[in-house]
């Protein structure tokens, strides 16, 4: 939690391996961990230092299960949950004082959609989800409940070949969204419409090959895309007006880069 020190890092073991993604909980009192392999989602108590002090609760699913993304909502009411493997998103009420999760909503969708990772507009009112398997990108609106509002495919129609979609991110503005296709090899655009709905802005080359993880710098003027198999992170300067990405990339070689982050 201390900017500008360096610490000793500590680390913990969690009952089941495989964790491929972390967040934080509103209060930065607790850890949210999802499990890939295991299908599992974990909750670490944070002591003063920032330092994990000890797993809360284990929640397991079903085989099949994939938890691929656990986060917050901007409310920091509850907890939501992307399952790739049994195609499920659930939501849950925190506990900070017990560090403890209660099933609060869910949505089972279509067999072979693979929901992966997931952004909220500022509000909260809005869920977008990227869809690894379906090459799609779902809206939803969360303000009661889970419900679907719009389904969009990420690749352009022309596309024969195999895709999975990665991340999902929103501009500063809160006016675009992107999303990456590993296979098309592009950062898809869509302009948020004022009810929370997507339309289609526009395609990028993504610089490389494989666009595993891509962010937004903080000032919300580039675009970077790490691509992991050309070894890459491609840089984009990103339109004002049009929110597309696009220019010549500026590249500098990294190995297989999968997931970037700003720190201010």
């Amino acid at each position: 939690r201390a900017k500008g020190t360096l610490q000793k890092v500590h680390s913990m073991a969690v009952p089941n391996g495989g964790p491929c993604f972390i967040s934080m909980s509103p209060d930065s009192n607790f850890l949210f961990i999802a499990n890939y392999p295991e299908g599992a989602i974990d909750v670490v108590k944070l002591t003063q230092e920032g330092i994990p002090s000890g797993v809360t609760q284990t929640i397991y699913y079903d085989g099949g299960s994939h938890a691929h993304m656990i986060m917050a909502e901007p409310s920091g009411k509850r907890i939501f949950v992307t399952d790739l493997g049994l195609d499920k998103i659930r939501a849950y009420r925190f506990d900070n004082k017990t560090g403890k999760l209660e099933p609060a909503d869910s949505v089972s969708l279509p067999q072979g959609t693979g929901p992966r990772h997931f952004v909220f507009n500022a509000d909260g009112s809005k869920l977008y989800v990227i869809d690894e398997l379906a090459s799609k990108i779902m809206t939803f609106k969360t303000d009661n409940g889970i419900t679907l509002l719009q389904t969009l495919p990420t690749t352009d129609e022309s596309f024969k070949g195999q895709n999975a979609c990665a991340d999902v991110h929103i501009d500063k503005t809160g006016k675009f969204i992107y999303g990456s296709n590993r296979g098309e090899n592009t950062i898809v655009t869509y302009s948020i419409q004022p009810d929370g709905t997507l339309k289609l802005a526009g395609r990028t080359t993504c610089g490389g090959n494989w666009p595993r993880n891509f962010n937004i710098d903080p000032a919300g003027n580039f675009l970077l895309v790490g691509n992991q198999r050309s070894d890459s992170i491609a840089v984009f300067r990103i339109d004002k007006t049009t929110g597309i990405p696009g220019g010549t990339a500026i590249k500098t070689r990294c190995k297989a880069p999968v997931c970037m982050k700003f720190f201010i």
